[in-house]
């Protein structure tokens, strides 16, 4: 019985693990669901041997999850700001990217395993470039100004979603390696 509790709990957290990389690309939390899969995993997975996660793995998940929310919500204000930006550009470029990606990724889903994700990615880029452009217009910016703030958004954003990404990648083959090794 211990067994197949084991490895239903993997079947679990390498199921968390897929969905949370997923999310990620949406801008959601997904780097969180992967570490807090990982800790319930610890809690409840093997004490030792193969297929055991420790606490120290969950802290380092925990501290490369944190440095992914840092590094995208820098890379995000960054982009707004660089082009001269006002903090309502970075809020709404915010709000833009998280509704773009989020239509994008259903827009996506006719083109089998790629497009959601390039299409939540793109979706996200151009909601930043639109919801900053926006704010800026909005403030009684030239369409030039709104323009080259929307852009740098849009860079910005994508940037920040590689980054964080690639985090994601480095947690979900630190989960899996953990298990294996």
């Amino acid at each position: 019985m211990h067994d197949v509790l084991t490895y239903l709990s993997a079947i679990l957290l390498v199921g968390a693990t897929v969905v949370g990389w997923a999310l990620t690309l949406v801008g959601l939390p997904g780097n969180w669901l992967m570490v807090m899969a990982a800790a319930g995993y610890a809690w409840v997975g093997p004490d030792s041997g193969v297929m055991q996660i420790t606490w120290l793995t969950v802290g380092a998940l925990a501290a490369l999850a944190a440095g992914g929310e840092f590094a995208e919500f820098v890379a995000s204000m960054w982009g707004a700001s660089r082009a001269g930006g006002s903090r309502r550009a970075a809020v709404f470029a915010l709000a833009g990217s998280l509704i773009g990606a989020i239509g994008g990724g259903i827009v996506g889903v006719p083109i089998p395993v790629v497009g959601p994700p390039i299409a939540a990615v793109m979706g996200g880029a151009l909601g930043a470039l639109v919801g900053a452009g926006l704010a800026e217009s909005s403030r009684g910016e030239e369409v030039h100004k709104s323009w080259r703030v929307g852009e740098a958004a849009f860079w910005g954003r994508l940037l920040g979603t590689g980054i964080k990404t690639g985090i994601a990648t480095v947690i979900a083959a630190v989960i899996v390696g953990a298990m294996v090794v």
